[in-house]
C-alpha cells in the first residue's frame, strides 16, 4: 500500500531540524499523532525492532521511537520497503488502539538542538500545532480510509457499443458489403468512431460511478489509474474517507457497479486516514 500521511510543520526528507544548526546524536522518529493522553511503551514494534513509546501533551500524544538524528536511507529496495511497511503497522497498531489518529509520512525525524532534547522538541511541536492537530483528529474520528478501484473490459465493452450504438452498428454492417478497399476506408473510421465514443462512454461512467460514491464517502481522492490484468483496464482509482456506520452502504452500492456488465470492483480497507490526515 502506497503510504500517504500528514505533513507536519517541519517537512523531511533528511531529518528535521528545529533550528538547530549543530547535529546532535539522538532524535525521535514520529509514526503518527493519536487522540489519547497516555503515556506508554508499545513495545519493541518499530523500525529494526525500535521501541515505540508515546509522548504526550494534554489529551493528544505522539508515537515516536529514539533513533539517530538522520534519515534511514539504504540502497536496498527490500529493506526500505519493509520499513514502510513496519512504518505502517505500528500506525495500525496505534489505530487500532485509540481509534483517531493522524499518520505522518515515512522518514519524519525530530531532532534535538544544543540544550533541548528531541524528546522536549516533540512535546514543543505538540503543544505549538495542537490547535490544528486537534481539529485534524475531530474531522477523523469515527472515519476511515478505503480504496476502491473500479476496472472495465474494453473489448466486452466495445462489443455492447456495436449492438447500441446506431452510427458503430451502421459502419459495421457497410463493413460487411463493401469491397475490401472500401472496406478498409471504413474500419479506418469505424475505429475513430469507437475510439470517440469508448472516450465519452468510459467519462459518463466515471462521473456515474464517483457520484455515487460520493453520495456516500466523507471525502474523495482520485489517484492515478494503474496498469490491470487479464485484458482489463483501470478506469478509476480512489480513496475514499468513510463514516464507520456507512461503510456496509458503501459496500452495497460498489457490489452494484460489480454487478454492471464489462465492470469489477476492488475494495480494501478500513486503514488509518493516510491519504486525508493533512487535508482536514
Amino acid at each position: 500500500m502506497k503510504i500517504k500521511s500528514l505533513e507536519p510543520q517541519y517537512t523531511n526528507e533528511a531529518a528535521i531540524n528545529l533550528g538547530a544548526e549543530a547535529a546532535v546524536e539522538k532524535g525521535r522518529y514520529l509514526y503518527c499523532v493519536a487522540d489519547a493522553r497516555e503515556r506508554l511503551s508499545l513495545g519493541t514494534i518499530g523500525i529494526e525492532g525500535s521501541e515505540v513509546y508515546t509522548v504526550s501533551c494534554g489529551d493528544i500524544c505522539a508515537v515516536v521511537h529514539e533513533c539517530p538524528a538522520q534519515p534511514y536511507e539504504s540502497t536496498d529496495r527490500e529493506v526500505v520497503e519493509s520499513w514502510v511497511i513496519i512504518h505502517q503497522k505500528v500506525v495500525d497498531v496505534a489505530w487500532e488502539r485509540w481509534g483517531t489518529v493522524l499518520p505522518m509520512s515515512f522518514d519524519t525525524i525530530i531532532k534535538g538542538e544544543s540544550g533541548e532534547s528531541a524528546q522536549q522538541n516533540v512535546r514543543d511541536w505538540l503543544k505549538e500545532e495542537y490547535t490544528v492537530l486537534k481539529s485534524r483528529m475531530d474531522k477523523m474520528r469515527g472515519k476511515a480510509e478505503y480504496g476502491v478501484q473500479v476496472f472495465w473490459d474494453p473489448k466486452l465493452v466495445a462489443e455492447n457499443l456495436v449492438q447500441t450504438s446506431p452510427e458503430i452498428k451502421k459502419l459495421d454492417e457497410e463493413i460487411r458489403s463493401k469491397s475490401k478497399g472500401l472496406a478498409y476506408m471504413y474500419r479506418q473510421k469505424l475505429e475513430n468512431v469507437m475510439k470517440h465514443e469508448m472516450e465519452a462512454k468510459a467519462d459518463e461512467w466515471f462521473k456515474d460511478f464517483y457520484g455515487r460514491i460520493r453520495e456516500i464517502a466523507d471525502d474523495i481522492r482520485v489517484e492515478k489509474t494503474k496498469k490491470a490484468a487479464q485484458g482489463l483496464q483501470m478506469m478509476m482509482n480512489l480513496s475514499c474517507l468513510v463514516c464507520t456506520d456507512r461503510y456496509a452502504e458503501l459496500g452495497e452500492e460498489l457490489d452494484k457497479i460489480d454487478r454492471t456488465e464489462g465492470f469489477s470492483v476492488r475494495f480494501t480497507g478500513p486503514w488509518p486516514p493516510y491519504s486525508f490526515a493533512g487535508n482536514a
